[in-house]
């Protein structure tokens, strides 16, 4: 008896094994599949038999009554399938346990998924359209989106999606297709499809190819009405079935074959697509050796379901019940499943009745019922095992899911027109930059972002002139369009008001043009000639809203294509492509080879120092390789209940980050066109030093803080009454005065003549006993001086014009108070010493403050993610947005130790990291890398060799300075340590 078995499985392994090339339904273990599929047919009833042709939809989202009514279905009609629609995953899942426990036979389960479970499932995964995957020039990232919707899929007990659609849209008016076709291009079509069902078959669920023989070029929906393709043969052969050519070739396991009217192809007028055995049979599975399942399109569908053969019911205008017809009229032209019949019980027993009948043979039954067996088995209905609940969301809603999707329209985004080179936008310190929204959707992640790298004003109107006049102080303006997302059908068309509001400024401004919608939006401009740059996003998700953001300022690269035509003025294939110019960009952990599982240790940590009294509140942000990974608030300004919530927009006193912010740059400067060294002596520099103790003093050894220079002088103190300990009158004024000019708070004015006392008393000082490292704030007063002197200009004037206007750094400034809502700015303290109020919108530095706010040592205010841009730059070596503020050689000539041998860490006004086991970093860091703190308690820090930027930015000194809790916890370096520990890649 075994050299019997083992004699039919040397017979039958050979014919199995050559099949397989053309039968995509055959398992790995051919031989102990057809066993199973011979065993069930053999035992099978002709009831049973016949029932495993239909497949029924099933809804989650019903009551016990619509589940009692499934449950009768499957048991009574011995019903081989269903396809879900609307509901919800858990609920799918519990119910799917229930239905298939109530089956003899395993049930074979389908779904449209083409964008993801999300079709039909609430709280699951949206993957881009396929319009938008037609984008893409790297068919890898549709592979893997195919992968992760063929793993979702299984997950959930599905094992028939219902994609890739594979229709090619060259009608920009087909209603039912649009989105979800990969484009009008054949072989752009082909390869993404290819790409999809390679990916999702590999994670063993099986693709489905529709709608057979083409539904691109349709004017009508079959749901409603039976659509005409009125192409000869040679038309549909070149392109609506090369797709089918090259997937079944690849392993195609199904075809849906649509509800269409194809004269050239079928001979009976308005004869549908699916019930032509012309059409299934003779081209499908005859021409193109299709040997897989074929589906019908849901019977339901009006395409189908309201054809009336005069031969059956003699009226060829009303509708008459046919009492499954259809049914068999689908099964005899060749499909194999019958999916959605309107009644499944009639449609049944009209097949059992023409099996009698000899309509039905016996080899026709067998033919199909065992390639659904055969499905069956090949997902594994041979061992099937019941949904697990557990995990069953976190499953479904994975964080490699948004990681995808990220890429996916990274790659995706088309730059569709860019006259003169308008994107990536640079040189913004000559942009005046408006956003304008249309559309009824939600443009505000959009906005959002691109205040991430620029100022930009939403301008809003209610007439075209009112709009008009409001866009004259800008030269560049940023329309989109934005509709809404839900769905792939949803309007994607600009209203007439907004076209004419959209070539009205054209005509004046710049206008970059952000379409958050399909390509055929375009054909409704003409004339496109006065817009720029026009910029296709396909959808108007928040994460297409943030990279489209990104891509406009240069952050991301440009790399898609049109996948449709749009028009004479828009080409398929068309797209503007350029490389990032080094700005910042926004992403997720993992892709900058971070952990976010990990890096919720710096949440906690982060709240820990908020919870426990060291901080009101704390912007924190994290970039590695040039993207921005974390940027997170946390706590409120203060401590007051009712205080406001810090917001990634509101800015910080960040203390002495000044010094690496503001006056290092500045000098950086200056010692590169050769006006200073790092050799230049305070004598040189100011002629007042020259009868000096200062006057050898260097710029090296002071801004290394190894000079002998006093770590402080309390200026301030000298200018209170000796008895009251309030400001004196002698040196203070509560209003304004031409001699009393000096804003040190609000009704507060410090005489103007002071500012050279502190000059003197700097000069004047005594040298400390010995050289050793000690910090000291005074050499940045003294560089403030010179510099200013230099360029008979203002710090704060010099920083904007020189570095923050370029660079995109809008929140950081000296003296906001003169420019920002005190709701945006975060207090220091509640002054009870020297300016006696509360400390909002004015420095924090008693020192700062005496020279107007503005000191080399103090005095900016900004948030974490323009201090980011700042220490991105000299990590890029002085290169940033496509501008080179600084050289390579500069950079490293200030980042580094020229003190070590004397136990000094410091490089050149940049602190580095401890030479033994105490210091300002978590020990932990590269000895290249390089940052500062700051009193209020903030921390910059930049990490070449990791390429790391960590921003801290805090009120520690709120309400009162006290002790340094931030300190003494260590919470800064805990936090650097855990950025350290994220680290995976």
């Amino acid at each position: 008896m075994r050299y019997y078995y083992l004699l039919l499985a040397i017979v039958i392994y050979p014919i199995f094994s050559q099949a397989q090339d053309t039968n995509p339904l055959l398992a790995n273990d051919a031989v102990s599949q057809k066993k199973w599929v011979d065993s069930l047919y053999n035992n099978m009833s002709l009831q049973e038999k016949i029932g495993q042709l239909f497949m029924i939809q099933v809804f989650s989202n019903q009551g016990p009554q619509n589940k009692a009514k499934i449950v009768k279905q499957i048991k009574e009609q011995h019903i081989g399938g269903i396809i879900y629609s609307n509901g919800g995953p858990v609920r799918q899942a519990k119910l799917n346990n229930e239905l298939q426990a109530a089956s003899k036979v395993p049930l074979l389960v389908g779904m449209d998924a083409e964008w993801g479970l999300s079709m039909r499932l609430d709280s699951t995964y949206a993957f881009p359209w396929n319009m938008t995957l037609g984008a893409i020039k790297d068919n890898r990232l549709v592979e893997k989106t195919g992968k992760h919707i063929g793993e979702h899929s299984k997950r959930l007990g599905v094992h028939f999606n219902f994609a890739p659609v594979v229709d090619i849209n060259t009608n920009p008016k087909n209603p039912i297709i649009g989105n979800r076709s990969f484009g009008e291009d054949r072989d752009n079509v082909t390869e993404k499809a290819l790409a999809f069902m390679k990916g999702m078959q590999g994670a063993g669920v099986l693709a489905n190819a529709k709608h057979f023989p083409g539904h691109g070029d349709t004017e009508t929906d079959s749901h409603k009405t039976l659509p005409t393709v009125d192409f000869d043969r040679k038309r549909i052969d070149s392109v609506e079935l090369y797709p089918y050519r090259k997937l079944i070739k690849e392993g195609l396991s199904s075809v849906m074959v649509a509800h269409l009217n194809v004269p050239s192809l079928e001979s009976r007028s308005g004869f549908p697509s699916s019930l032509s055995k012309h059409i299934v049979t003779d081209i499908l599975k005859e021409k193109l050796g299709f040997k897989g399942l074929i589906f019908t399109d849901a019977l339901t569908m009006k395409g189908a379901a309201d054809y009336i053969d005069k031969s059956l019911d003699g009226n060829a205008t009303n509708k008459v019940p046919t009492g499954g017809e259809i049914d068999l009229m689908a099964f005899l032209a060749g499909n194999d499943v019958m999916l959605m019949s309107e009644d499944p019980e009639k449609g049944i027993n009209k097949f059992v009745e023409a099996y009698h009948k000899g309509i039905i043979t016996e080899d026709r039954l067998a033919h199909s019922v065992k390639k659904i067996l055969q499905a069956k088995y090949k997902v594994g209905l041979h061992n099937y095992q019941p949904i697990g609940i557990n995990n069953l969301h976190a499953d479904l809603n994975r964080l490699r899911d948004d990681i995808l999707y990220e890429e996916l329209l990274e790659n995706a985004i088309t730059v569709a027109e860019n006259k003169a080179g308008l994107l990536p936008l640079r040189q913004l310190e000559t942009k005046s930059i408006a956003y304008v929204k249309f559309g009824d959707d939600d443009g505000s992640v959009f906005y959002n972002e691109l205040k991430k790298y620029a100022r930009v004003h939403e301008v809003k109107a209610n007439s075209l002139e009112s709009l008009s006049d409001k866009l004259k102080h800008y030269n560049t303006v940023i329309i989109g369009l934005h509709r809404s997302n839900d769905n792939p059908w949803k309007s994607y068309k600009f209203t007439k008001q907004e076209l004419t509001w959209l070539y009205e400024t054209a005509r004046t401004n710049n206008v970059i043009l952000n379409i958050f919608v399909k390509p055929y939006a375009l054909l409704d401009i003409d004339p496109i000639n006065n817009i720029k740059s026009v910029v296709v996003s396909y959808q108007n998700s928040d994460i297409a809203q943030q990279k489209s953001a990104q891509i406009i300022f240069g952050a991301l690269p440009a790399k898609g294509r049109l996948p449709v035509s749009a028009g004479v003025d828009f080409s398929v294939g068309q797209g503007d492509t350029y490389t990032s110019i080094n700005r910042l960009s926004y992403t997720t952990p993992e892709r900058a080879g971070m952990s976010s599982l990990k890096l919720k240790k710096v949440d906690s940590i982060a709240n820990h120092a908020v919870n426990e009294g060291m901080t009101p509140g704390i912007q924190l942000l994290i970039a590695r390789k040039g993207k921005v990974i974390y940027n997170k608030n946390f706590g409120k300004h203060t401590y007051d209940k009712n205080a406001e919530a810090v917001k990634i927009n509101d800015i910080y006193d960040v203390a002495s980050l000044t010094k690496i912010l503001a006056t290092l740059p500045l000098l950086m400067e200056l010692e590169e066109k050769g006006i200073i060294s790092l050799d230049s002596k305070l004598s040189d520099l100011l002629p007042e030093y020259k009868s000096s103790n200062k006057k050898n003093v260097t710029i090296k050894s002071m801004l290394s803080h190894y000079a002998r220079l006093k770590p402080w002088i309390p200026f301030y103190y000298a200018t209170l009454d000796s008895v009251t300990k309030r400001p004196d009158p002698k040196y203070y004024r509560k209003s304004f005065d031409p001699k009393f000019s000096i804003k040190v708070a609000d009704e507060l004015y410090m005489r103007n003549d002071y500012q050279d006392s502190i000059q003197g008393i700097i000069k004047d000082s005594d040298l400390l006993s010995r050289l050793r490292y000690r910090y000291s704030d005074l050499p940045y007063y003294i560089l403030k001086k010179y510099i200013e002197e230099y360029y008979d200009r203002t710090l704060d004037e010099l920083t904007r014009n020189h570095f923050y206007e370029s660079l995109g750094a809008n929140y950081t400034m000296y003296n906001p108070n003169n420019r920002v809502s005190n709701k945006n700015i975060v207090p220091t303290e509640e002054d009870d010493y020297y300016r006696y109020q509360k400390i909002h919108g004015y420095v924090h530095d008693m020192g700062a403050a005496m020279q107007g706010g503005i000191g080399g040592h103090a005095g900016i205010f900004s948030n974490a993610n323009d201090v980011a841009k700042i220490m991105q730059m000299y990590l890029q070596k002085g290169y940033y947005g496509g501008k080179r503020y600084l050289k390579p050689e500069t950079i490293d000539k200030f980042n580094f130790c020229y003190y070590c041998d004397e136990n000094n860490r410091r490089g050149i006004g940049f602190d580095k990291p401890q030479l033994g086991d105490a210091g300002p970093t978590c020990g932990c860091v590269s000895m290249t890398s390089f940052g500062h703190s700051g009193f209020t308690g903030t921390y910059a820090w930049a990490d070449p060799e990791e390429e790391i930027v960590y921003i801290f930015l805090a009120n520690r000194t709120y309400p009162t300075a006290g002790k340094n809790l931030l300190l003494k916890e260590d919470i800064r370096t805990n936090i650097q340590e855990a950025i350290y520990e994220a680290i995976i890649d």
